[in-house]
């Protein structure tokens, strides 16, 4: 049986992505960090919105300055609790290394990426992100950062 795939559009993010716009990325790399993980899809969709939605976590800063005990409560919350631990740390990773590498932005790691394999490559080098969470960005964030080729 097929799982539903979320889209940016259920997210209500197409827009923002079309544009390339810097908060609408964020929340999809964030939407596709969740939906990367062997989890079922209700769930994930469920921890995003209570991370994002309910909870306002929706920027690297704010992420990074919410506790791990708290993402993980958040987390479990959502009923995603078989990743709670590990997830909770690698938000916090990314958070700290989108920050630190990045300015705190998507678009600064394009910018930093002359062509689409080396963001890619970028991407993959954040902890807790591996080839299923980028072939779930990229599906819907590379048109607006790559343009429609």
């Amino acid at each position: 049986m097929a799982e539903k795939r979320i889209s940016a559009q259920q997210l209500g993010l197409e827009a923002g992505l079309d544009k390339a716009d810097e908060r609408a990325l964020f929340k999809w790399l964030l939407a596709s960090f969740v939906f990367g993980k062997p989890i079922q899809q209700a769930v994930a969709e469920r921890a995003y919105r209570v991370l994002v939605e309910q909870q306002g976590l929706d920027t690297p800063a704010k992420l990074v300055h919410c506790s791990q005990q708290q993402l993980v409560r958040l987390l479990g919350q959502a009923r995603y609790v078989r990743y709670d631990i590990s997830t909770a740390a690698r938000l916090h990773k990314l958070s700290r290394k989108l920050l630190d590498d990045y300015a705190g932005t998507v678009t600064a790691i394009r910018q930093q990426s002359p062509c689409r394999h080396e963001f890619v490559q970028r991407l993959l080098a954040f902890e807790g992100i591996g080839p299923k969470t980028v072939e779930i960005f990229m599906r819907e964030a590379e048109a607006g950062l790559y343009g429609r080729e």
